[in-house]
C-alpha cells in the first residue's frame, strides 16, 4: 500500500520565514525581515479570516510548497465571486512530485465547499512550466496583469503630450529662445 508523501496544512507564524524565501519574488522590496513580518501578517489575517487562506505543502515531512487562498470577485467591475490562488509556489527540488498538484487540488476543493464556480491563478509572465502546469490544468488566460513604477507611468505620459501640453516645457521653451537670441545678437562692446 502506497502512502502519498505531500500533505497540506494551515501555515503558521513559524511558516513565515520559509514563505518569505519561496515567495520572495512575489513580497515587496525590502530586507528579508520586513519580508518575514510582511508574511507573518498574511497569515495572521488568514487564521482570523473566513475567506483567506494559507497552505503550506510538505514533502515527506519537509517544506515543499505554499499558495493562499482568498475569496475575492473576478475584477472589481464583475462582482462575480471566485477563489484566488495567489503565488501557488513549488521549491524547484520537489517540482514533479505532486505537490503543485496538491496546492492546486486544495484551491478547487476550497472554491467547491464555497459553492464558487470561478477560480483564479497568476503564474509569472517569464515562468514557462508555471504557465504550462495552469494550462494543463484549464486555466486560460484572462488578462494580462502588467505593472510599474508610478513615476515611470508618470513620465512616458507626459512624453507622450503635445509639446505645448507638457509641464515644464515653457520654461525650456523660454530658455531655449533667449538662448537663440543671444547667438543672434552678440553683446556689444561697452567704452569705459
Amino acid at each position: 500500500m502506497s502512502r502519498t508523501l505531500v500533505s497540506l496544512r494551515a501555515a503558521t507564524s513559524g511558516d513565515a520565514p520559509f514563505l518569505a524565501t519561496l515567495w520572495r519574488d512575489s513580497l515587496r522590496r525590502g530586507d528579508y525581515a520586513e519580508q518575514v513580518a510582511d508574511v507573518e501578517a498574511v497569515i495572521a489575517r488568514a487564521a482570523d479570516s473566513a475567506t483567506m487562506r494559507v497552505l503550506l505543502a510538505e514533502y515527506d515531512g519537509h517544506p515543499a510548497g505554499a499558495v493562499c487562498l482568498r475569496v475575492t470577485t473576478k475584477s472589481m467591475i464583475n462582482l462575480e465571486p471566485a477563489v484566488q490562488a495567489q503565488s501557488p509556489h513549488v521549491l524547484p527540488e520537489f517540482r514533479r512530485h505532486g505537490v503543485g498538484r496538491q496546492l492546486m487540488e486544495a484551491a478547487v476543493s476550497y472554491a467547491e465547499e464555497l459553492g464558487i464556480a470561478h477560480l483564479m491563478t497568476a503564474a509569472a509572465s517569464g515562468s514557462r512550466d508555471g504557465n504550462r502546469f495552469m494550462a494543463r490544468l484549464a486555466l486560460g488566460p484572462q488578462a494580462v496583469l502588467r505593472i510599474a513604477p508610478t513615476q515611470v507611468v508618470r513620465a512616458k505620459l507626459n512624453a507622450q503630450r503635445p509639446a505645448a501640453q507638457r509641464p515644464g516645457r515653457q520654461l525650456g521653451t523660454v530658455l531655449a529662445a533667449r538662448r537663440s537670441m543671444r547667438r543672434s545678437h552678440p553683446p556689444v562692446p561697452q567704452d569705459g
